[in-house]
């Protein structure tokens, strides 16, 4: 088995208090470039930005206000990167009429020649759901038909067909088409319902912060329910590992963080070989702009080339 593909999801784009270290309150588009450009010179296989249109006042203190576009985001990055492909994690595509999701996305691969990976999930904001006219209660059946909605008007067809419960749509063309003959889509969330729906629909899984032990449960049952519905083909399993900091940081990095040496961090990495993951999302403590940059480069030049 290769060793697994490792990505970043981005500072700055998203800022809960969960992750964002201090340095990004002030941070903006120019840190942004910069970091995207590094993870792409160091060899990562994607960069990921997150999606809330509207953050109510009551989770604010928590979730922060600053949710960058996933769109708008990945468009300005394509263009300041060359090779790095452009993943939302996750598109709560819920939201939104799955037309207007696909002109979006398909525009967005097609400029990027290519490199859109779609991940999407169920959301979990009732006031955003309700201001924007969207069903709270039922998303995860909408988030079905969305998908396979999607995976019409993501297709080849110019004029795509889709008739369902909530979406019914036909002789309706949108060009430019996607570049890439079929864009990987990957479902986010670690419920039952979404490991099921990953499995069945998706092409990868993307688990919410799953501790490594929960992995193999759910990973065994993503097999299981492919198998037993006769799906095949390429299928992505993800990861998010703990927080890494390459090297002593000499100063308070969190007990949870996975701190040292090159090697020692490749180990530990490689376990998740022996899960069947076959892509890790990454991310490092840092105190500025500047020493993230520097992690990601010593990740991709130290780290990197021991995970096989």
């Amino acid at each position: 088995m290769s060793a697994p593909a490792y990505g970043i999801q981005l500072p700055v784009q998203s800022q809960s208090t969960l992750y964002a270290e201090s340095w990004e309150a002030g941070a903006g588009p120019a840190d942004l470039v910069a970091v995207a450009r590094a993870a792409d010179a160091a060899g990562f296989a994607y960069v990921a930005c997150c999606d809330h249109v509207a953050v109510p006042r009551r989770l604010a203190p928590a979730m922060s206000t600053v949710w960058y576009d996933p769109v708008a985001t990945l468009a300005h990055l394509a263009a300041v990167t060359e090779r790095v492909r452009l993943l939302s994690h996750v598109a709560v595509v819920g939201l939104r009429h799955p037309l207007l999701t696909a002109k979006q996305y398909a525009t967005l691969d097609h400029l990027s020649g290519g490199r859109l990976v779609l991940g999407v999930g169920a959301g979990h904001v009732p006031e955003e759901f309700e201001a924007l006219g969207a069903d709270f209660e039922r998303r995860g059946a909408v988030l079905d038909e969305t998908i396979d909605a999607l995976r019409a008007a993501l297709g080849p067809e110019e004029f795509p067909e889709h008739h369902g419960k909530h979406y019914d749509f036909a002789g309706l063309g949108q060009r430019p088409r996607p570049a890439q003959p079929h864009v990987p889509l990957w479902v986010g969330g670690s419920s039952p319902a979404a490991v099921r729906r990953a499995a069945l629909r998706g092409d990868g899984w993307l688990p919410q912060g799953d501790p490594r032990d929960r992995l193999p449960g759910k990973i065994a049952r993503i097999r299981r329910l492919r198998e037993e519905a006769g799906l095949a083909g390429e299928y992505t399993v993800g990861a998010i590992a703990e927080p890494l900091y390459v090297g002593r940081a000499g100063w308070d990095v969190g007990r949870r963080t996975l701190a040292g040496a090159p090697e020692e961090i490749a180990e530990s990495l490689r376990g998740y070989r022996a899960l069947g993951v076959d892509q890790v999302q990454v991310r490092f403590r840092s105190r500025s702009r500047d020493e993230l940059i520097e992690q990601i480069g010593l990740f991709g030049a130290e780290v990197a080339p021991r995970l096989d």
